[in-house]
């Protein structure tokens, strides 16, 4: 019988089953309805992508940094159709100091595992440690963090069980923190994988062949210690197969996946995972500037216990689907909202830990109504504002539409409501209460990250407060091109403003989104009622 890796991402156990949504994206679908996909399976920023199996059910999450709820939960049936059906953590923590945006800061390349019954996330947070959250149910309710591992520095944290009780962990390390980086090291955790009972052991130092190794995930397959390492940088970096016999090595080294002549530049960090057919795959990303980093599928064929990932070590554009035992219809992540449900959709994150009172989903009417938030004290741009209600870019070209109602508070100038473009230069279309009444403009922040301010390239007063406001993404080679408009009637659209090319943030890709503010702090200002979003052509 096929011997299978230990406890990985092919695990044994209850099998938890999930009805597939129904949602199909209307800009970009990785299932071709002939048996085949195309690549990527998600084109969107699902960074590091980390995948493990539980009986017939598919599951993977990513690093979501800053943003809130933090660690997507994304489901499937085929590996190829996913979507999203939660996150692990709803506030990140220490939550005082991520009650403020910490751009680039936070959840770092996270793993994911099912062992005993339970599902186990471990994640590396550059500035505090490893932390680690489980669940009986990947939908949640997750269990509040626990520091694992305290450590400046310490990233990329995957866990191992072992054949004989003992639970390891491997770890990376941020050289921005440590001191140190392209080593990778691995300890012995207590049983119950809270604690660390033995300290770390360099296993591997890629200085002179590796530079940047990072991203461990560990395995266990055919008596054989496994980890698959990411090295070179995320542009133009490859990815690395280390193998020993012995958990603290030596690691023999092999490149199992690099670029080639395929222009699918830096292709790795991801997650290995096996069907109950017997084939092997591996997720991964590759980086596309304001797209962020996008998920692709590769097949694994072994050869002399070594992975070989994709055309003879090569990503592959368009592939046979994997064999699951049948056939299931093809499913994304949710992009549009009508916002007619009683919570958030779950595409929707926070720029930091959010307050309980930002939003009234307001399912009797079938809107979303957001406060206006004080700005922070010393505001510059957007860039500092928590209170921005954002999702990923989903495909290379596509077109979001919101129809918002805005209600500021009458003596309460430059208060605003509007869509948005985020990244470390933004752009968006803003509805102000201004001394000359209510007035649309389009605006851009170039450099937000280094504290620049905002300009405005158009305006035109509003003679209702209803508005329906858009952006046209198209992509150029890999640049993202962003043209703005509006309507009155949501018929006619007016351009407005200045094209528009989006930058990626720290880290992520750009997003798209809501906010709603106001630059006093009273003890209560207005709202924009937001009707619906919607992702199209």
């Amino acid at each position: 019988m096929r011997k299978t890796l230990l406890l990985f991402a092919a695990c044994s156990g209850a099998v938890l089953s999930l009805s597939a949504q129904s949602y199909v994206s209307k800009v970009w679908v990785a299932d071709q309805g002939d048996g085949t996909y195309k690549n990527p399976i998600l084109y969107a920023d699902y960074s590091d992508p980390d995948v493990c199996r539980v009986g017939d059910d598919y599951y993977m999450t990513a690093s979501s940094f800053n943003a809130v709820p933090g660690l997507p939960i994304l489901h499937s049936k085929d590996l190829v159709s996913w979507t999203l059906i939660g996150h692990a953590l709803t506030k990140l923590t220490p939550e005082d100091v991520f009650s403020k945006p910490q751009h680039g800061n936070g959840v770092w390349a996270p793993s994911i595992r099912y062992h005993d019954g339970e599902f186990y996330i471990f994640y590396g947070d550059p500035d505090y440690g490893v932390y680690m959250t489980k669940s009986k149910r990947a939908e949640g309710l997750w269990e509040p963090a626990v520091l694992v591992k305290p450590g400046k520095g310490l990233i990329d944290a995957c866990p191992l069980w072992d054949d004989d009780g003992k639970v390891y962990l491997a770890h990376a390390f941020a050289g921005s923190r440590a001191g140190i980086k392209s080593i990778l090291a691995v300890c012995e955790l207590t049983s119950d994988a809270k604690s660390v009972l033995k300290e770390s052991v360099i296993v591997f130092d890629g200085h002179e062949s590796d530079e940047t190794v990072e991203g461990p995930k560990f395995y266990k397959r055919n008596g054989y210690y496994y980890l698959l390492a990411p090295a070179g940088g995320v542009p133009t970096g490859w990815q690395l197969a280390l193998r020993s016999k012995n958990v603290y090595g030596p690691y023999e080294r092999k490149v199992t996946l690099e670029a080639g002549k395929t222009g699918i530049n830096g292709p790795h960090q991801g997650g290995w995972v096996d069907t109950k057919t017997g084939e092997d795959w591996f997720i991964h990303f590759q980086d596309v500037n304001a797209y962020g980093r996008i998920a692709h599928l590769q097949p694994v064929k072994w050869e002399k216990d070594w992975p070989a990932m994709g055309n003879k070590g090569t990503p592959v554009a368009k592939h046979k689907k994997p064999d699951v035992g049948q056939i299931y219809p093809a499913a994304t992540p949710v992009e549009s909202d009508e916002f007619n449900a009683n919570k958030l959709g779950l595409q929707w994150q926070w720029n930091a830990n959010p307050m309980s009172w930002w939003v009234f989903t307001n399912a009797e009417r079938g809107v979303l109504r957001m406060y206006s938030v004080p700005v922070p004290e010393g505001y510059k741009s957007l860039w500092d504002v928590p209170n921005l209600l954002l999702q990923k870019f989903p495909a290379p070209s596509f077109t979001a539409t919101a129809k918002l109602t805005f209600k500021p508070t009458p003596k309460l100038k430059n208060e605003r409501a509007g869509l948005l473009v985020m990244g470390l230069d933004y752009a968006l279309l803003s509805m102000e209460n201004t001394e000359d009444g209510l007035v649309l403009s389009q605006n851009q922040c170039m450099k937000a990250d280094k504290g620049s301010e905002e300009t405005v390239n158009s305006t035109v007063h509003l003679s209702d407060n209803t508005v329906y406001l858009r952006v046209k993404v198209e992509q150029d080679e890999k640049d993202a091109h962003c043209t703005f408009s509006y309507s009155t009637n949501g018929e006619k659209y007016q351009h407005l403003g200045a094209k528009f090319k989006a930058k990626e943030g720290k880290w992520i890709g750009a997003k798209v989104g809501l906010f709603c503010s106001r630059p006093q702090p009273l003890n209560d200002g207005g709202w924009v009622d937001v009707d619906w979003f919607r992702v199209e052509k």
